[in-house]
């Protein structure tokens, strides 16, 4: 099995990095360098500079924008934009609902919807998880009613990222609460977050910031015409839409690039009479770190080579699951490896790592250090969604070994 780049994959690899190069705006560069929130323009205006390429949604049928590429192109653009470091295309547009509605929406859905989405002139956030169903999503209770021409959606929606700055949310409901399976009954339905009814609360992260939400519904009309495919069948719509959001979810390049940019602090931080970077421990714990990312990127690329022989992505591949669990808990790594880097600097960190929105008090170390705690106790997230990993274990009991 070749595991090497083609010289025209070589070529769009370098292509690639010269966009981003020549693109990304500095002030969004830094922000990703430091591990500092993105603010909604800074979103907005990468998305758009990618969609205008034709790169922000290559994996969508070839009618709503999509460029037919292989799944080893698509690797290479997240791999690169994840190592520059730069945004990826928002995901709850282009990995999530987007396909929903290229797939399943009617013709009036898609010709509203996509071309919106895709330039991110409609920004949406994800209705699904509950207080009471989470992992257990098929056990979720809000609810909605057909009443003529509408939908009345009742309930609670829990940890809605980003959705304070959603235009629309798409919601999973149930509209046959009588159905034998509670897999079976579940709509699943597009909501203007400006309709009556709609209330948002930020949830106060351990980190300080706000990035996720709760959406309460009350009495919320919604057109009918809303209504993604059929009714009741909005389980197999969110089947296949937590397929196309599990693809790239080793985030590989995330965690080179975290590992180069610890290597090169640590070089700067001292350590008794030496740097960091030549301490026996730490060389060690970073080593090891790093030969588990090479073993996962061989991996990915194997997993990568068998969908390209097969002419298509296939059927979702169940060692997904292995990139999955080994891609979160290197994730996590590389934020106790930065904790290590900034030392004592890492106890006071603010209130908010938003520029628009920073503690008073001075900072009494490098710039770096802000954000290791945050970013510490943010990516506990990692090994939770997208199926945690408790989840993706037994998939691979079940799909690969056979239990």
């Amino acid at each position: 099995m070749d595991l090497n780049l083609s010289p025209e994959e070589a070529a769009f690899r370098d292509e690639v990095r010269a966009f981003i190069a020549a693109e990304l705006p500095e002030g969004t560069r830094r922000k990703m360098l430091l591990g500092r929130e993105l603010g909604k323009q800074d979103y907005v205006d990468w998305q758009r500079k990618l969609n205008a390429r034709g790169w922000a949604v290559p994996h969508w049928p070839a009618a709503y924008g999509g460029k037919g590429w292989g799944p080893m192109q698509e690797f290479i653009l997240m791999d690169e934009l994840q190592q520059a470091p730069a945004p990826t295309a928002l995901p709850f547009n282009v990995s999530m609902v987007g396909p929903v509605i290229a797939t399943f929406g009617s013709e009036a859905q898609k010709e509203k919807f996509l071309p919106a989405t895709a330039n991110l002139d409609i920004w949406w956030c994800q209705g699904f998880s509950e207080p009471g169903a989470g992992s257990d999503l098929a056990g979720l209770k809000t609810t909605a009613r057909r009443e003529g021409d509408f939908y009345v959606i009742n309930g609670q929606k829990t940890w809605t990222t980003l959705g304070q700055y959603a235009d629309w949310i798409f919601v999973l409901a149930r509209t046959n609460p009588q159905a034998e399976k509670k897999q079976q009954g579940i709509s699943f339905i597009l909501v203007d977050m400006k309709t009556p009814g709609i209330t948002l609360r930020p949830i106060q992260l351990i980190d300080g910031g706000h990035e996720v939400n709760e959406v309460f519904f009350d009495e919320v009309k919604v057109p009918a015409e809303n209504l993604v495919g059929q009714e009741n069948r909005g389980w197999d719509y969110a089947k296949f839409l937590l397929t196309n959001e599990r693809m790239g979810i080793a985030r590989t390049g995330i965690t080179a690039q975290r590992l180069r940019r610890i290597r090169e602090l640590a070089a700067l931080e001292r350590s008794g009479d030496a740097t960091l970077i030549d301490q026996p421990w730490f060389r060690e714990k970073l080593a090891a770190t790093e030969i588990e990312l090479k073993a996962l990127e061989i991996t990915q690329l194997r997993v990568i080579a068998e969908a390209r022989k097969r002419g298509s992505h296939g059927e979702p591949d169940p060692n997904s699951s292995i990139l999955k669990i080994k891609g979160s808990e290197l994730q996590q790594a590389t934020t106790e490896l930065m904790m290590d880097v900034v030392g004592p600097y890492v106890a006071p960190f603010p209130n908010s790592l938003d520029d628009e929105d920073q503690s008073n008090e001075p900072p009494i170390g490098p710039d770096y250090a802000a954000s290791a705690a945050p970013t510490y106790f943010n990516w506990r997230k990692v090994s939770i969604y997208g199926g945690s990993n408790e989840i993706h274990r037994n998939i691979i009991a079940k799909a690969i070994l056979g239990f």
